[in-house]
């Protein structure tokens, strides 16, 4: 038996019933990194000699009855724009080559309390900006389904760690769209939860009112248990939220019956791939098959989604990366003449293009004469945004859509044109900016084998109806495993 096949909910319960041990579920997944991760390239840091010492620790507490948790004792994956104590932490940059934090992240350390061992850190777009995961300074990550395609971003180690199964489940972020679309580009189950369910402190923040961590899996059910397990009122994050209800794997009932459903047509229309359109209103009949009442209407202002995002986010970007300066850690440049040329010099060494373009956008929409008229007017959509959410929501219990306008386009296709590849997160934005929960599910492949995704979109707080609707749609197709996922069976 490959236990790398297995859920993480799965391996956890073999693990529980002695039927394995933590070290041999640890040593399976370092097999499969090493069969795959040079052709891959999903990890930044591969933390051998810690996972094997941490499984040892882990299984010592399980045998004395200390940890419960589904996940206890199952090897994770972690995005490396999250601090992890002693393990560097990178964000795909070269200006934070050298990081190794003295603390680790709230969402990561709720994993260890749980018994969680730590594999590595996942490759990503470089400071998380980027759909591609080809911005990275470490180099491109592969897709598992075809190498000659994108795993999407920024997202896109993790998701493709998971997809290749070099590890069960992973950590990823998601500012507008960056576990969820990789997620739909590498055919396995990503989750946006509502903003202020998992703490950011201690993930490096890209757009701070956007960004949020959560899990990316194999399937809805380790979802919940990731969520369940990494969620939590965090007093040192001024914007976590403090919930009555952490058990999100309550929710997995099979039972969609009464649901409404809103499909919103706007998401159907010009740009939208023929094959990817196909298979998620197909999907869409499915839940109608099981109950579910469906719906078309206008969601209306999709189509400022993007620039209201795009103003928000590099503004929010370009304060948050003013403190790499090559003072205090990280990157420094060799050779410079005074305190404002180490700066200039520092920053223009260690920044990629398009973390550069970003914070130059950002500069510019917050500066003065430019302020009110880019900035404050894409605060105004945002709201007008989230208010026609609410309206939707007064109606739906869930919204219907794609997750990516199209299937994972092929190396290099998407860095030539920033527009087209800002357009790409057209379906995914708005959950950002509204903070809605979001999840997407495998649901087909194109004509070119590669993996379709289905967006569900939820209320706030209300990602157990998210749940049992993406689970209920779950029964009814088998979970597709990639080639590169086989290797060791």
């Amino acid at each position: 038996m490959n236990l790398m096949s297995l859920t993480a909910v799965q391996l956890g319960r073999e693990i529980k019933e002695k039927e394995v041990s933590v070290t041999e579920a640890v040593e399976a997944a370092l097999k499969q990194i090493d069969a795959n991760e040079a052709e891959l390239n999903c990890y930044v840091t591969v933390d051998r000699d810690g996972a094997l010492k941490r499984a040892a620790e882990v299984q010592k507490l399980i045998d004395e009855g200390a940890l419960k948790n589904p996940l206890a004792g199952v090897p994770v994956a972690v995005k490396d724009n999250m601090c992890t104590k002693g393990l560097l932490t990178t964000c795909s940059s070269k200006i934070l080559g050298n990081f190794v934090p003295t603390y680790t992240s709230e969402a990561v350390l709720n994993l260890e309390k749980a018994g969680a061992v730590i594999i590595g850190k996942t490759n990503m777009d470089e400071f998380a900006m980027g759909s591609t995961t080809e911005t990275s300074a470490f180099g491109v990550t592969r897709n598992p389904w075809n190498k000659e395609h994108v795993p999407g971003g920024s997202s896109g180690g993790s998701a493709a760690a998971v997809a290749a199964e070099e590890c069960s489940y992973a950590l990823g972020s998601d500012t507008g769209g960056s576990i969820r679309q990789p997620s739909s580009f590498c055919g396995v189950t990503g989750m946006k939860p509502t903003y202020g369910t998992i703490s950011r402190y201690g993930l490096i923040a890209y757009g701070s009112s956007l960004d949020q961590i959560g899990p990316v899996a194999k399937d809805v059910t380790d979802c919940a248990a990731v969520l369940s397990t990494a969620a939590s009122y965090d007093p040192k994050d001024s914007t976590s939220i403090k919930r009555d209800d952490y058990d999100f794997m309550s929710a997995l009932v099979d039972d969609v019956k009464g649901l409404k459903i809103g499909i919103p047509r706007d998401y159907f229309g010009d740009g939208l791939d023929s094959e990817v359109k196909e298979a998620v209103l197909a999907a869409a009949k499915k839940l109608e098959e099981q109950g579910a009442v469906v719906e078309e209407f206008d969601l209306s202002l999709v189509e400022y989604a993007i620039p209201a995002y795009y103003v928000i986010a590099s503004a929010e970007a370009s304060s948050n990366l003013a403190r790499f300066d090559g003072v205090k850690y990280g990157y420094r440049a060799k050779e410079f003449e005074g305190l404002h040329h180490m700066y200039k010099k520092t920053r223009s060494e260690g920044f990629g293009a398009e973390v550069k373009r970003r914070i130059m956008l950002g500069s510019f929409v917050l500066s003065s004469g430019y302020y009110d008229a880019y900035y404050l007017k894409a605060l105004r959509t945002k709201a007008l945004i989230k208010q026609a959410f609410d309206k939707a929501f007064e109606k739906y219990d869930i919204i219907l859509g794609p997750a990516a306008p199209t299937t994972a386009p092929r190396l290099g296709e998407s860095l030539s044109d920033p527009i087209k590849m800002y357009l790409g997160d057209i379906y995914t934005i708005s959950v950002n900016l509204a903070g809605l929960p979001g999840i997407s599910v495998p649901c087909g492949t194109d004509s070119k084998g590669l993996p379709i995704g289905l967006q569900l979109i939820g209320n706030c707080f209300a990602e157990k109806t998210l749940i049992r609707a993406a689970y209920s749609f779950e029964q009814t197709r088998s979970y597709a495993r990639c080639e590169a996922a086989k290797k060791m069976d």
